[in-house]
């Protein structure tokens, strides 16, 4: 983890998210936490990020050494097309805070999380990380897009004339525990998640989500690159939204009619990724399986790239 002076004290910006949830279960629960290490993990209720002195505050305070920054301004597709600018500026706002709070603060290392929707629309398959920039990205969330491009941008920079060791992951499609599940403003499989289980019954979220949350802690500790790096299985095991509704489906038991709104934006239709990178790193990963625990009535999926959790929880 670097050279800090003193106690290692990581804050995990987004802590009580999906990600940060998943850092905190594998560190605290699975052993990664060494020994003198300190893990804080940050909600929107400590500090509002978009605030430049509620930033500098909550570092003052808390006077990490490293950074795991997941806060975003985030929401499902047809919130991002009506509010584009608001997610470009809000976003500008986190990420400039607290890259330069941190550089101000002497954080030995940051890892930024970026996201699969910001490569370019009009792209070859599969995508990896020397694609970011080489186009717009889809115009449905073109704000969220250009502001997660620039901590890329930025991370260079403060590199370039700083030395620091700032960077960037990018998982894709993640959705578990602590996800939001809302219809509208949800991202697409945490909303097919819900809408399911509104039309058929209860629903529990197992806790497999956490493979995303060992490969940060890794990119945390190991990966010395400031160029971005994907995290994602291979372009296999990547399925359609077709498959992904029909496994929610199975795994809920749902025997309803199943209808497509083609009158609807679709968003990006697909965002393949190439793990190469990872698994030049990494090639003894061992990522969950598409399917794992029917017995258990638990159906661990693989949705394009990160493991997906879904379960019965029958109250009978």
């Amino acid at each position: 983890l670097g050279s800090p002076v003193g106690p290692v004290r990581v804050l995990v910006t987004g802590g009580s998210g999906l990600l940060g949830k998943a850092i905190e279960h594998v560190v605290m629960n699975e052993g990664l936490k060494r020994e003198g290490e300190e893990w804080i993990f940050l909600s929107s209720k400590d500090a509002d990020l978009v605030d430049l002195k509620q930033t500098r505050d909550v570092f003052e305070k808390y006077r990490p050494t490293h950074v795991i920054h997941l806060a975003a301004k985030v929401g499902g597709l047809f919130q991002h097309m009506k509010e584009n600018l608001h997610f470009l500026r809000d976003n500008l706002r986190i990420n400039d805070n607290l890259l330069q709070t941190a550089h101000e603060m002497d954080v030995v290392k940051v890892v930024s999380c970026l996201s699969s929707c910001i490569f370019p629309d009009k792209t070859t398959y599969p995508i990896d990380e020397t694609m970011i920039h080489n186009g717009p990205p889809h115009d449905s969330n073109f704000g969220y897009s250009y502001a997660k491009r620039m901590i890329d941008v930025q991370n260079r920079g403060y590199f370039q004339q700083h030395g620091r060791h700032y960077t960037a992951a990018i998982p894709t499609n993640v959705v578990g525990p602590y996800d939001n599940f809302n219809i509208e403003n949800g991202h697409v499989l945490s909303a097919l998640i819900n809408r399911t289980h509104k039309a058929k019954g209860d629903l529990l979220i197992c806790v497999s989500y956490q493979d995303v949350g060992r490969l940060l802690v890794w990119v945390l500790r190991e990966y010395e690159e400031i160029e971005p790096i994907i995290l994602s299985v291979g372009e296999e095991d990547e399925i359609s939204i077709k498959d992904a509704v029909e496994m929610i489906a199975e795994a809920l038991d749902f025997k309803g009619e199943i209808k497509y709104d083609t009158s609807l934006s679709d968003g990006q239709l697909r965002k393949t990724a190439s793990n190469a990178k990872l698994r030049r790193y990494r090639p003894d990963f061992n990522f969950t399986p598409v399917k794992e625990g029917q017995s258990s009535r638990c159906i661990t999926v693989h949705l394009n790239y990160t493991a997906v959790a879904l379960a019965q929880n029958y109250l009978s």
